[in-house]
C-alpha cells in the first residue's frame, strides 16, 4: 500500500503529513482578526485603569472573599513571617480564587506557570487550580455552539461527546467527529473548544474590579517584586483579553506553523484549524494524539530520543521569538505532546507572544548580549524591551546592582547574606522604576518550563555544552542575519562561556554542569533562604517588652 501524498498545506505550516482537511490560503474567519486585536489594543487601558466606580456587584462579591482571606492572614500566620506566612497566604488566596471563579481562577494558573516570578508557595498553591475548573453542562455547551455555527449540531457533528476532555477556565473541550466528506467515508475526528458562557463579561467587569483593589495592596502583600498588583493586573489584562476570541486562537496558531514551516523547523506540529468552523466563541481543530509530556517512561519505550526533544524545543521556541517575534506563550506539560515520530505537537495557542519590530530586535539583542557576557548591551536591551524607563542610566543601574563586581557563587554565601543580595537587587530594580512587559514574562515563564522539561526527560545533560550547540546553530544557521540585526561584525560574535558561567554563578574552573547538578546547587540555596526565618512569635514579644521599658517605639511587623 502506497503512502499518501503529502498535504499541499505543509509549505504554508508544520502540520501533519496528512490531516483530515488542507487549510487553504485564505479563510473568512481570519478577515476580522486584525480589527479584533486594534480594538482589543484600545480598550485595554480603560480596562485596566483604576476606576472611581468598578461594577458594585462584582466588587461586593470580591470583598466578600477576598477581605475575610487577607484578615484572618494578617491576624494570624502573617505575624510568624518567613515561609509559614506565605504559605497561609498562597492557601487563602487560591481558596478566594476558586470561590470568585473562572478569571480569578484564570489568573491562578498564569501564577502556577510563573515559577521563578512569583513566590514559590504561591505558585505551588495555584497549580492546584490547574485542573479543578467544573465543566458547563452539555445544554450550554450545545446552545453556544449552535448559536456561533449557525446550525443545529446534529447537522455538524456525526457525534459530539458529552463529557468534555477538559475543562479550564475560559473554556472545555470536547472530542467530536464531522461528518465524512465524501459519500461512504469515515467521519472526521476533531477537538472543538468551546467558550463558557458570559465569560467576556465576566472577566471585563473582574479587570475593573482588580484594577481598583491592586494599588491598595501594594506593600501589603507578599505577591511579586517586578509584577507588585497593579502590574499584575495589567500583565493578566493583556494577556487574558486575547483569550477570548478563539478566531484570534486560530490566527495564533496558523501564525506559529507558518513560522515554523519557514524556519524549517521540522520538530513541531501544530493542529490545523478548520477552514470554516471557527468563531469567536467556538474553535473546531484537528485532533492529535501522542505521549504526555511527562512520560518519560513511555518515550523511551517507543525509542523516542528525549534529549532531542528537549534541544529541539528550545532551539524553535528561541528561533521564532528572535526571527519572526512570535512563539507559543504557556507552554506547560498540559499543552503539547510527543508523537510517536518524536516531534513535538503544540496544543492550545490563546496566549502567544509577539512582538513588534522594535521589540524584536530588542530581545534579539539581549539574547546575542547574554552570549557575548556584554552586560550594557543587555541592560540597554532590556530598556528597549520596556522593563526599565527609557531615560534610565545604564551606568549608574551596572553600579548600584554590582553588575560590574566579580560573580558570587551563591552557595557560599549564608543564608543572611544571601538573603541581603537579592533583597538588595530588587530594592535596586524597583528603585529604577522597574516592571515586567508581557512578552518578557512569557519569555521567563517558558524558560522556567524548559528548564523542568530537562529536569524530567534530560537531568543529565550537560548544560554548557547544549548552550555552545544552540549557539554554534544560531551561528550557522542565521549568523549574518543576526549579526546584521544587532549591530555586531559576524566574525566576532564568539559564545563567551564565562558569561555562561557567570550566569549559573559557578567559577572558571567549571568546565561541565548536568541540570541534575543545577539542581542540587538549587537545593542549597533554597536550603539556606529557608533557614533565615523570622524571629519566633516569643523571641519577638520579648523584644517588645524590652523596647517598652527602655521608651522606645515598637517594630512594626512587616509582610
Amino acid at each position: 500500500m502506497t503512502a499518501p501524498d503529502p498535504s499541499p498545506d505543509l509549505a504554508r505550516g508544520t502540520f501533519t503529513a496528512t490531516g483530515p482537511w488542507v487549510v487553504p490560503l485564505h479563510l473568512p474567519w481570519r478577515d476580522a482578526v486584525p480589527a479584533e486585536r486594534a480594538r482589543i489594543r484600545r480598550r485595554l487601558p480603560d480596562l485596566v485603569r483604576p476606576s472611581r466606580l468598578p461594577p458594585l456587584g462584582r466588587l461586593v462579591r470580591v470583598a466578600a472573599h477576598l477581605a475575610p482571606a487577607l484578615g484572618l492572614w494578617a491576624v494570624g500566620a502573617r505575624r510568624q513571617g518567613g515561609t509559614a506566612s506565605r504559605q497561609d497566604l498562597a492557601r487563602r488566596l487560591r481558596l478566594a480564587a476558586e470561590a470568585l471563579g473562572p478569571t480569578y481562577i484564570k489568573l491562578g494558573q498564569i501564577i502556577a506557570s510563573g515559577e521563578g516570578l512569583f513566590p514559590a508557595e504561591l505558585v505551588a498553591e495555584m497549580r492546584r487550580c490547574r485542573d479543578q475548573v467544573p465543566p458547563e453542562p452539555f445544554a450550554t455547551v450545545r446552545e453556544a455552539v449552535e448559536a456561533d455555527l449557525g446550525r443545529p449540531l446534529d447537522e455538524v457533528f456525526a457525534r459530539f461527546d458529552r463529557r468534555p476532555l477538559a475543562a479550564a477556565s475560559i473554556a472545555q473541550v470536547h472530542s467530536a467527529a464531522l461528518h465524512p466528506t465524501e459519500p461512504g467515508g469515515e467521519p472526521v475526528e476533531v477537538v472543538v473548544k468551546v467558550q463558557r458562557p458570559r465569560i467576556a463579561q465576566l472577566v471585563e467587569a473582574d479587570l475593573r474590579v482588580m484594577a481598583s483593589i491592586a494599588p491598595k495592596l501594594v506593600g501589603r502583600i507578599p505577591v511579586a517584586a517586578l509584577a507588585n498588583p497593579p502590574a499584575l493586573v495589567e500583565l493578566f489584562g493583556e494577556t487574558i483579553t486575547e483569550e477570548l476570541d478563539f478566531r484570534l486562537e486560530g490566527d495564533n496558531m496558523l501564525e506559529v506553523a507558518r513560522v515554523f514551516a519557514e524556519l524549517g523547523q521540522v520538530a513541531f506540529v501544530v493542529p490545523r484549524p478548520h477552514p470554516t468552523l471557527v468563531t469567536r466563541r467556538v474553535l473546531v481543530m484537528e485532533r492529535l494524539a501522542g505521549f504526555a509530556f511527562e512520560d518519560l517512561e513511555g518515550m523511551k519505550a517507543a525509542d523516542i530520543d528525549t534529549e532531542q526533544v528537549v534541544r529541539s524545543g528550545m532551539i524553535g521556541f528561541l528561533e521564532g521569538a528572535m526571527l519572526h517575534g512570535i512563539f507559543h506563550g504557556d507552554l506547560h506539560a498540559g499543552n503539547l505532546f510527543v508523537l510517536p515520530d518524536g516531534r513535538t505537537a503544540l496544543l492550545d495557542f490563546g496566549i502567544t507572544g509577539r512582538m513588534g519590530e522594535q521589540r524584536r530586535q530588542a530581545f534579539l539583542r539581549l539574547l546575542v548580549g547574554a552570549t557575548m557576557n556584554d552586560v550594557r548591551g543587555q541592560l540597554a536591551a532590556i530598556r528597549d524591551l520596556g522593563a526599565l524607563p527609557p531615560d534610565v542610566d545604564l551606568d549608574a543601574v551596572i553600579v548600584d546592582l554590582g553588575l560590574d563586581r566579580p560573580v558570587v557563587d551563591p552557595t557560599t554565601l549564608t543564608p543572611e547574606q544571601l538573603t541581603a543580595e537579592i533583597q538588595q537587587t530588587l530594592k535596586g530594580l524597583l528603585g529604577y522604576g522597574a516592571k515586567l512587559p508581557k512578552e518578557l514574562m512569557l519569555f521567563v515563564k517558558n524558560m522556567v518550563f524548559l528548564d523542568g522539561a530537562i529536569a524530567t526527560l534530560a537531568p543529565d545533560l550537560d548544560l554548557f555544552a547544549e548552550i555552545a550547540h544552540i549557539a554554534t546553530y544560531f551561528a550557522t544557521r542565521h549568523g549574518s542575519v543576526i549579526a546584521t540585526e544587532v549591530g555586531v561584525d559576524e566574525s566576532s560574535w564568539n559564545l563567551d562561556m564565562g558569561g555562561v558561567r557567570a550566569l549559573y554563578g559557578v567559577d572558571d574552573g567549571t568546565d561541565a554542569l548536568t541540570h541534575r547538578e543545577l539542581q542540587q546547587r538549587r537545593e542549597v540555596i533554597a536550603a539556606r533562604l529557608a533557614a533565615r526565618q523570622r524571629p519566633s512569635l516569643r523571641s519577638r514579644v520579648a523584644a517588645r517588652v524590652r523596647e517598652r521599658r527602655r521608651g522606645r517605639p515598637e517594630p512594626q511587623p512587616s509582610a
